[in-house]
């Protein structure tokens, strides 16, 4: 089957990781905003967008369920997942306490190679910025994300980084809900200045302007809902 979910895909999908990469496609898509809180996610239109079985498809959101990307409500079926504004608190109250730490950690183990790396994720950031279209401002917002993922992945402990993809990603969710502006794809100026204090081996001025950052961003929030795509026309786009 030709279609646009192809590029999530590689032809030699074998079944042990078709759930997967269907996994990991709708949870990019719900992650950049392409899909909708509250999105209805049924078995044979994922299977169908995919060209797999409706097996592998329950799989995917059972996966993605797991996570809190996705709820699944008896005799209704999937859906994306609709956090309320308590739980968006709660969301931004774990990130709080977290991140601090994964950057304590992330200070005693990063190299200057990896700071390069920070830097150069933060210059793709900065070009998207400057770009115009959906497309780059769902580039954008991943590239965003990718900057705390990347800390994470610095810190070491992949119990961590694993709890950071999904705060990220259902931080996005709340921020699809409830974002007001730009401002809740994350500060460039703000990533910039976490940088800096990590090179200056500062890193109680990192976790402070970390704190400050996660601030920023809960404090762009408001109880507006916003309206998104389907599931179809999320891969389409």
């Amino acid at each position: 089957m030709n279609s646009s979910a192809d590029m999530f895909l590689t032809p030699s999908d074998p079944t042990d990781t078709g759930t997967q990469q269907i996994r990991d496609a709708i949870r990019d898509a719900i992650v950049e905003r392409r899909l909708a809180p509250g999105t209805k996610l049924s078995e044979s239109d994922v299977g169908g967008l995919f060209n797999v079985s409706r097996t592998l498809a329950r799989a995917a959101l059972q996966a993605l369920a797991y996570e809190g990307l996705v709820n699944v409500e008896r005799n209704r079926g999937a859906f994306v997942a609709y956090p309320s504004p308590e739980e968006a608190r709660q969301i931004f109250a774990a990130r709080r306490l977290v991140e601090p730490g994964i950057l304590k950690s992330a200070a005693e183990r990063i190299t200057a190679v990896q700071l390069k790396q920070l830097g150069q994720l933060l210059v793709e950031e900065g070009r998207l910025m400057g770009e115009r279209g959906q497309s780059a401002r769902r580039a954008e917002i991943k590239a965003s994300g990718d900057f705390h993922l990347m800390l994470a992945s610095i810190s070491g402990n992949l119990i961590m980084q694993r709890f950071m993809e999904e705060l990220v990603a259902r931080s996005s969710l709340v921020i699809a809900l409830y974002g007001q502006s730009s401002a809740s794809s994350c500060g460039h100026s703000e990533h910039a200045g976490i940088i800096a204090a990590l090179e200056r081996k500062d890193v109680n001025t990192a976790c402070d302007l970390m704190l400050h950052h996660i601030e920023h961003i809960e404090a762009d929030l408001d109880l507006r809902e916003r309206k998104g795509f389907d599931l179809r026309q999320a891969f389409e786009r």
